[in-house]
């Protein structure tokens, strides 16, 4: 009859909960009131389990990890006993002293020593029961560790997710919690974002060739969701994301730990979700939208296929730092606004997002943005320029938000028709870069630097405009009547 484990907790594969980590042989050792001694063989085993067992040879019930305790009542041949263990994967061999032996027989020290497997002396007044039960106690407190850890690291990647720039700080919050390199590669191997210390170029190139097995270029079959692999002291891992897109996280760290799978999941299902395209409105629609536009359709003809009531707000928006913006961080503002219409902008250009509706736009945490009045489709010209004029006037006033309002209050009490043929007329002598100049610094109270910056010009540049502006209008600018009236030219312009 097989010999019986005294109740270890569920094996690594069991569905009954996540691996259990080990125990080090060094922390069983630690604990004064067992009296163990390691006597031979290495210090740095690590423990799955306890099983006591006094068959001449437990070769057959033993699963691997295993502390085997026993007090050697049949053992003959400690050489062979001690070479059947390493086969069968044991982490240590305890050996009870007395009533069967006086001492641990010098010949199991020294095939301990030579087949390198850790030898315990356990005392006469030591059950097995306590170690067994000590270990189990070790495990249940690597155990509580462990899930401590992954929820705080769970916690932490919420968070950042919910940050105004969610994939590196995402990256960041996984390299940090797994203290190695995390990297967002593309279905061509390029890293998009990665956080951590950099590795050495052959770690990099193994962790391109890691991310193509789980996301490569070609599907000939179904490819697995998630790959390592380990060069040097480097542990290497990489995760297919979701989404369709070939996108792949990949992982450098100098150990692994148990938690590690758990915590990179949790990145993973994030990352997929932030980097998967925006489903507010429907793909086909969207596509036949473009279609028909491309094919001279009239723009209120498509709009409805790309839903709302009619009307849109243009957007337009920077990051508050003044970094660059790529494109899966600009479908990560398009999201947060409520639109999968999104143009990130190349070159230091704004990011321009179409958000279909009336409804007011928020300020977003990180960026700031102008946006344009709402506006039906066939006038989105004319808001398009006004969000790039908000988006100046937030710039230059350091607000994270500036919205182009309609024409109100008195303004608005004025016939359109005749207030917009006098606007054209007393404005006639400007060409359009100075109106919009002198407009921008009408609106700003006559500040030359806020206007500079609104404009991305040189305040000199400002001083110049407005000089021409009073020249070929022939009119003195410091007269508050005069700016009044021009202001509400600018308005009906």
């Amino acid at each position: 009859m097989p010999d019986v484990p005294p109740g270890p907790p569920a094996p690594a594969d069991s569905p009954a909960g996540p691996p259990t980590p080990p125990v080090p042989l060094t922390g069983l050792l630690a604990l004064e009131e067992l009296g163990l001694r390691r006597i031979a063989g290495p210090a740095d085993a690590e423990l799955l389990w306890v099983h006591t067992s006094e068959m001449a040879d437990p070769y057959p019930y033993l699963l691997g990890g295993e502390l085997l305790l026993s007090a050697g009542v049949l053992l003959t041949d400690p050489d062979t006993y001690v070479a059947r263990l390493v086969e069968a994967g044991a982490a240590a061999l305890g050996f009870g002293v007395r009533p069967v032996h006086d001492t641990v027989p010098p010949e199991l020290v020294a095939a301990c020593d030579r087949h390198a497997l850790p030898l315990v002396e356990v005392p006469p007044g030591t059950p097995f029961t306590a170690i067994a039960r000590a270990v189990w106690g070790l495990m249940a407190e690597a155990r509580h560790r462990e899930l401590r850890r992954v929820t705080r690291a769970q916690q932490a990647l919420a968070t950042a997710a919910a940050r105004p720039d969610p994939i590196p700080a995402v990256l960041h919050q996984l390299a940090v919690r797994l203290s190695g390199r995390a990297a967002l590669l593309s279905a061509d191997g390029e890293e998009l974002h990665a956080a951590g210390r950099q590795p050495a170029p052959e770690v990099r190139a193994a962790l391109a060739r890691l991310s193509r097995v789980v996301a490569p270029a070609v599907h000939p079959a179904p490819a697995p969701t998630s790959a390592t692999d380990t060069l040097g002291p480097a542990h290497l891992s990489a995760y297919a994301l979701g989404g369709g897109q070939g996108l792949a996280l990949t992982l450098a760290t100098d150990h692994r730990e148990p938690g590690d799978h758990t915590i990179a999941g949790v990145a993973v299902v994030l990352l997929s979700l932030l980097t998967a395209p925006h489903q507010g409105a429907d793909a086909a629609d969207r596509s036949a939208a473009l279609v028909r536009l491309l094919l001279g359709a009239d723009p209120a003809g498509v709009a409805p296929l790309l839903g709302g009531d009619g009307r849109w707000t243009v957007v337009h928006a920077r990051r508050s730092g003044g970094e660059a913006v790529d494109p899966l961080t600009a479908g990560a503002l398009g999201a947060a606004l409520g639109s999968a219409l999104v143009d990130a902008g190349r070159g230091g250009e704004a990011v321009r997002v179409l958000v279909p509706g009336g409804d007011r736009i928020t300020p977003q945490p990180g960026w700031t943005l102008g946006a344009s009045a709402p506006a039906p489709a066939d006038a989105l010209d004319t808001a398009d320029t006004q969000a790039a004029r908000a988006l100046g006037r937030a710039e230059a006033t350091r607000t994270p938000l500036a919205v182009d309002e309609p024409v109100s209050g008195l303004a608005a009490l004025l016939p359109p028709g005749p207030a917009a043929a006098r606007a054209r007329t007393l404005l006639a002598p400007l060409t359009a870069p100075l109106a919009e100049t002198l407009r921008c610094w009408l609106s700003l109270n006559g500040s030359w630097d806020r206007t500079a910056v609104a404009l991305s010009v040189h305040r000199n540049t400002v001083r110049q405009r407005i000089a021409r502006c009073a020249v070929l209008l022939g009119v003195d600018l410091d007269d508050m009547d005069v700016r009044t009236e021009l202001w509400l030219a600018l308005r009906q312009r």
